[in-house]
């Protein structure tokens, strides 16, 4: 290894990935060309990351020369993958800002069904976040705002005034904050 590879570089996510519980692909964005080039590569290296890292109670796991990044939720795992360099505590801040987010915008149901039927919005969070590999934002309230308007659309308004006929006051609230 020649010194330039030890150096900072602002590509510090190497891949996204999230899980069923079944360890089966719901979205992937690998950043680095040459890591896992092709599909069968990609799976190979998911399905070596569920294995070790569905029953253990760690938020970190260290494998094939990475460094790893996961939480679960219901029927789901989240990945974040970095270079065996990479600081963990910032691989970690990516992935509670895709966590926190995402949780907001499937309002609080992270569960497999809920998530692929919000999948265009999943997307647009990951992207917010994450762009070619450079970490853009780590504030979920920042990532929020900025795809917000791209996912309000007239159902999220009924649900607004839902919360007003009915009274929901804590409802209204977050949203407001958003808009």
């Amino acid at each position: 290894m020649d010194s330039t590879s030890l150096e900072p570089s602002l590509y510090t996510v190497k891949a996204v990935f999230i899980l069923d519980n079944d360890g089966n692909r719901l979205l992937s964005k690998y950043y680095d060309p040459e890591l896992y080039p092709s599909m069968k590569e990609q799976k190979n290296f998911e399905r070596n990351v569920f294995n070790k890292t569905h029953k253990a109670d760690n938020e970190i796991a260290f494998l094939e020369g990475m460094t790893i990044v996961y939480k679960s939720s219901i029927d789901l795992f989240f990945y974040v993958v970095g270079s065996a360099q990479e600081n963990e505590l910032m691989l970690m801040s990516v992935l509670n800002c895709m966590f926190e987010s995402l949780t907001h915008i499937l309002r609080k149901n992270v569960e497999r069904r809920c998530l692929l039927d919000n999948m265009e919005g999943v997307f647009l969070v990951v992207d917010e976040i994450i762009d070619g590999g450079v970490i853009l934002e780590s504030d979920p309230l920042q990532v929020l705002q900025k795809v917000n308007y791209r996912l309000m659309s007239e159902p999220a308004y009924g649900f607004v005034l839902l919360d007003y006929i009915t009274g929901n006051l804590e409802a209204q609230t977050d949203r407001s904050q958003l808009l």
